[in-house]
């Protein structure tokens, strides 16, 4: 989706003021989608003035009960999602038409369901911190010996492939004896 600036969405709906320019010739003219989003700059700039074309960040969080009183005015009055949305203040109208969508595909519970991803939990968050401190805290040696201990071990197994590589029947020979015995315990 397009986002416009409000210095473009208020020069357009001047311009529609004029009344030289219906809504589709406007949208032709200046590469607008669809002439719906022309009339919808309109209709919000004539209810709401140059604050209604603004972009606002979604700290709005609108009830479940809130939704549903909309679609039923929209329902019960036969008005438009636009129309409905000026009606009860809110200056997206396409935040309507989704509800709708929801609610179609989901019913009321769907209304309630919050979008995205759901927040970090307060464990969650303490543990992330505790972690990146607890790495910040380590000192230079702790780090040297932290390294020194993964050489270790790399080069340990390093080591078993090699003799694995030579001689992969002789190995296994030598070592089946623990496998063997190991996987015994496993299966009591």
């Amino acid at each position: 989706m397009t986002k416009y600036s409000e210095q473009f969405k208020l020069m357009i709906v001047r311009e529609y003021q004029v009344g030289k320019l219906g809504y589709g010739l406007l949208a032709e003219k200046y590469g607008v989608k669809s002439h719906t989003q022309i009339k919808r700059w309109v209709k919000v700039f004539e209810k709401f003035g140059i604050n209604g074309l603004m972009r606002k960040r979604h700290d709005s969080v609108y009830s479940v009960q809130f939704k549903k009183d909309i679609l039923d005015y929209i329902k019960n009055t036969g008005a438009s999602e636009i129309d409905a949305s000026l009606q009860f203040g809110i200056t997206n109208p396409s935040l309507v038409t989704a509800w709708k969508k929801t609610y179609l595909e989901g019913g009321i519970e769907a209304l309630g369901k919050p979008k995205g991803r759901p927040p970090m939990s307060d464990n969650a968050k303490n543990k992330k911190r505790k972690n990146s401190v607890e790495e910040s805290e380590l000192t230079n040696e702790k780090k040297l010996e932290r390294e020194n201990e993964l050489l270790r071990l790399e080069v340990e197994y390093l080591k078993k492939l090699r003799a694995f590589q030579m001689d992969p029947e002789g190995y296994l020979e030598k070592h089946k004896q623990r496998y063997h015995t190991n996987s015994k315990k496993n299966s009591d």
